[in-house]
């Protein structure tokens, strides 16, 4: 996503501060070109041009763009506002250009798309000369695309797709010189299994392909969205699968991510529907700042300074189905993995009461040492460097194993990692754990040998290790089902 080529990535080089240089060729201009990306950071770069006879062009744009070219085109979304031309463009706004236009010194770009509070862009791609737009508005999906001519770009709408749940759409052809402009579309939601489409160019209605079987039971479970308000006023949307109704007591499983700008979308989830729903229980997945679910500002609020709004929007939803009536505190159980252990980790340091269990998993918990363990440099973007003071005091605040205290009334957690986690350093669980367990708190702790940053190296491995939390989960909020 938001990478300058179509073709597979090649790291050029991998410097000593954690930024890199690669690149990709491009042979869908009229000559074979590359284009080189220097990261500077987890979401700003530099784009370079090298044309056929081996001459470097750096492209006077801004950083932290998304960029796709095909042929003599490019378009581009933005991170910051950007004034070219004469003209300032707004932040998540997407452009496009005439690329040899631009060379020459032209800044006369086509305004394709254009955000708004809680609508943004999820990605762009190009097919057979037409550039795709992937969006979500309110978190429905929708998909444009443009056709750029020397007279303008058209745009058409693309039809045939659900108005709900998660859709994502990709190219036929793997390679740019074979797409004709069919595509493919995996469709899906929580109770409904994925689907694969064919989207031919010209045809008016998708052909389903295949359709993954069903591996639960969802008669009587409906999909509804609702919205928290956080502590700051702020409305934090949510999806909710489950019995229709309310009880006042249904055994719920919520996750979340809020980082990175990565838009959590309500997939569907074959271990959460057989160990979960089909029992009886409720599911909720939380939309974050900090994800990339309404674009940059929605980031940006959730991030550095901002990660502690996150946790307090996840706090928020659980406080919400308490007083929708859903369920009581003791009966909410949360999981949360990677960016999401930092979430899970201040759940239970700074609101326990919301909360009768917590799973956290390959997690990031102390934020002090962050930068000095595997690939966690590289996040400083997110979080902020805490050798520097100023960063250091917002840190702090949410670095759950500098806020544990004695004497609290915390709720069960099971801290689970893997022995061979190559990005986040097994040492924030085995810490975590050893300190809650060395004043008195039931914390129960889990490192398999294999797995990387994941659940275990085969399918196998990762039931095990989901089936663990779940069971741990179930017990601790007292839902004695059957399984």
């Amino acid at each position: 996503r938001g990478q300058p080529v179509d073709q597979a990535e090649v790291i050029i080089e991998t410097t000593a501060d954690h930024m890199m240089i690669y690149g990709g060729a491009d042979d869908t201009g009229p000559e074979p070109r590359v284009w080189i990306v220097e990261q500077i950071d987890f979401f700003n770069h530099a784009v370079w041009l090298r044309d056929a006879a081996g001459r470097m062009t750096k492209l006077d744009l801004p950083t932290g763009i998304w960029l796709q070219a095909h042929g003599d085109w490019f378009a581009m979304k933005l991170r910051k506002d950007w004034t070219a031309g004469g003209r300032t463009y707004a932040t998540d706004t997407v452009l496009g250009i005439s690329l040899s236009a631009f060379l020459n010194g032209s800044r006369d770009f086509a305004v394709l798309f254009e955000p708004a509070p809680r609508r943004a862009l999820q990605g762009l791609f190009w097919a057979a000369g037409k550039l795709v737009l992937s969006i979500l508005d309110e978190l429905r999906p929708r998909f444009e695309t443009f056709t750029p001519s020397a007279t303008g770009w058209s745009r058409e709408t693309l039809g045939g797709l659900p108005e709900i749940g998660v859709v994502d759409v990709w190219p036929l052809d793997r390679h740019p010189s074979e797409s004709n402009g069919d595509l493919l579309a995996n469709v899906q939601d929580p109770l409904t299994p994925p689907s694969l489409l064919l989207i031919e160019r010209g045809v008016a209605s998708p052909v389903v392909l295949k359709q993954a079987p069903k591996t639960f039971t969802a008669d009587g479970l409906v999909v509804t969205q609702h919205e928290a308000v956080s502590i700051d006023g702020e409305r934090i949307p949510y999806v909710q699968t489950g019995p229709g109704g309310e009880t006042g007591d249904a055994p719920v499983y919520m996750s979340a991510y809020g980082g990175f700008a990565h838009s959590v979308k309500p997939y569907y989830n074959a271990s959460l529907g057989k160990l979960w729903l089909e029992r009886g229980g409720t599911v909720v997945q939380a939309n974050l700042r900090g994800g990339g679910e309404f674009g940059t500002r929605w980031h940006d609020a959730g991030r550095l300074a901002g990660k502690k709004l996150s946790h307090d929007d996840f706090a928020a939803v659980a406080a919400d189905l308490v007083r929708r009536g859903v369920t009581s505190a003791k009966r909410i159980a949360a999981q949360g993995g990677s960016n999401g252990g930092i979430l899970i980790t201040n759940m239970l340091v700074r609101y326990p009461e919301r909360f009768g269990a917590l799973f956290c998993t390959i997690p990031l918990i102390d934020m002090r040492r962050y930068t000095k363990l595997l690939a966690g440099a590289s996040w400083i973007a997110e979080y902020g460097d805490p050798d520097k003071a100023e960063e250091w005091e917002w840190l702090k605040a949410y670095s759950a194993y500098h806020n544990v205290k004695a004497g609290q009334t915390y709720p069960p957690i099971l801290i689970a990692t893997t022995r061979r986690d190559d990005r986040v350093h097994p040492g924030h669980a085995r810490k975590m754990a050893a300190k809650l367990q060395a004043m008195g708190y039931e914390a129960w702790f889990y490192e398999p040998e294999a797995g990387g940053h994941g659940y275990g190296k085969d399918n196998k491995e990762r039931a095990g290790f989901e089936v663990l939390g779940f069971r741990f989960l179930k017990e601790k909020i007292g839902w004695g089902d059957e399984g």
